[in-house]
């Protein structure tokens, strides 16, 4: 039964996604089958390859060094408040770490040298080689296959830019696809800060979460092409050229140091929101009277509701309201909210598998707050359609997270 069960959540998520399709009879069933077909073949490589699980080992270490490496600056600009040693006796030292002074800053090390592996080539080759793959397997177009592999490695609203002069002349079906790769897929530059944060309750965190990106831009497309089939008969425009931006290493650097601070920002002020917006929510249904001895929370309603879905994709159903809040969350707020309270969870309430599972389930930008991001960015570059999309917007949340949940049903069919 449990390789069954999540099988059985496969064909129901793809069967919901048909059903809510604006064209039925346009669906593309070699991209569904070739697609899903992709999705586990990267899997089966990425999880039971021999030496691959080697090489993410190597990855948890590279994590380590940038995290001993950034906790050198961050002591140095923040003291104590950054991992230094605290200039007075500290009588709860447990509670001395700052999330904002000493995680986040990761991300703006990792968008430095993301940017300075832009300008060496480096990433442009990896991006290109897997739009190729995309474009050749899922007979997805160039700019499509080229914004939804670069997703994998960069943002919702960096991979965009990658194909600016095309946005404008997409097909709705092609801008959507877009879209929902950037809801289904994480930033490489919290891709690490995720890791670090889960590093002690799940092992070979990061090599998890960058195969859960790696898997989610297909299924991301399989979804978009399910929701939003494109038009029979249309040529795939050719793939797009990744243009230099920096005109040096150094330059390189400082882009990407200073185009990290934003989001650093983002994030402090968006967690603080937010958690205060479900406190008050959890305050007002306190109110209510206790359901089985603990009282009423926006968590454990939404985990109710979700419950059947993440059993669906194959985590037991007494850990499923559990999974099913996470979710909730993550929708909700954000990821990283979500996957703050996996690690705080410990192994009487979720089983290792169910762990994984929920990785790979919860790896994506599919929130509200996204979506204001993703309507910003796309908005910017195509300012004629922003009317359209933000009519597409609601739907590519729906496409994200029918993606990372096809995502996590895969994975559970292997582990």
């Amino acid at each position: 039964m449990t390789s069954l069960q999540p099988l059985l959540g496969l064909a129901v998520l793809l069967a919901v996604a048909w059903l809510l399709s604006e064209n039925r009879r346009g669906v593309r069933w070699r991209l569904v089958l070739a697609g899903i077909g992709l999705q586990f073949i990267l899997a089966l490589t990425l999880l039971k390859l021999p030496g691959v699980k080697d090489a993410f080992l190597i990855l948890n270490q590279a994590v380590l060094a940038l995290q001993t490496a950034t906790q050198a600056g961050t002591e140095l600009v923040f003291g104590y408040l950054g991992g230094g040693a605290a200039p007075f006796e500290t009588r709860y030292p447990h509670n001395s770490f700052v999330l904002a002074f000493r995680a986040l800053p990761l991300i703006l090390v990792i968008s430095a040298l993301s940017a300075l592996l832009f300008h060496w080539r480096v990433l442009p080759v990896i991006v290109r080689a897997f739009a190729w793959l995309l474009r050749h397997t899922l007979g997805t177009g160039g700019p499509l296959g080229l914004a939804a592999a670069a997703n994998v490695f960069v943002g919702m609203t960096e991979a965009p830019l990658l194909i600016r002069p095309y946005v404008p002349h997409l097909s709705r079906a092609a801008l959507f696809g877009v879209m929902a790769c950037g809801m289904a897929t994480i930033a490489g530059t919290v891709m690490v800060l995720y890791a670090s944060l889960l590093k002690d309750s799940v092992p070979d965190a990061l090599g998890h979460i960058l195969t859960a990106s790696l898997i989610n831009a297909p299924g991301a497309l399989v979804i978009a092409g399910i929701l939003i089939p494109e038009p029979q008969g249309q040529a795939p425009e050719p793939l797009a050229r990744i243009e230099r931006t920096a005109h040096s290493a150094m330059d390189a650097i400082a882009r990407g140091t200073l185009e990290a601070i934003p989001l650093w920002l983002n994030i402090i002020a968006m967690l603080i929101v937010m958690v205060t917006l479900v406190s008050l929510v959890n305050q007002a249904l306190g109110l209510l009277p206790a359901v089985g001895g603990e009282p009423v929370t926006a968590q454990r309603l939404l985990g109710w509701v979700i419950a059947p879905v993440m059993w669906l994709i194959g985590i037991p159903w007494s850990e499923a309201k559990i999974a099913g809040a996470l979710m909730g969350i993550k929708t909700v707020l954000n990821e990283l909210v979500a996957y703050l309270e996996l690690a705080k969870l410990g192994p009487e309430v979720l089983s290792e598998r169910s762990r994984i599972i929920l990785i790979y389930a919860l790896c994506g930008f599919a929130n509200l707050g996204s979506l204001g991001i993703l309507i910003g960015g796309l908005g910017a570059l195509a300012p004629e359609r922003r009317p359209e999309i933000v009519a597409l917007g609601l739907k590519s949340i729906l496409a994200g997270t029918l993606a990372t949940l096809l995502t996590g049903a895969i994975v559970a069919v292997l582990l």
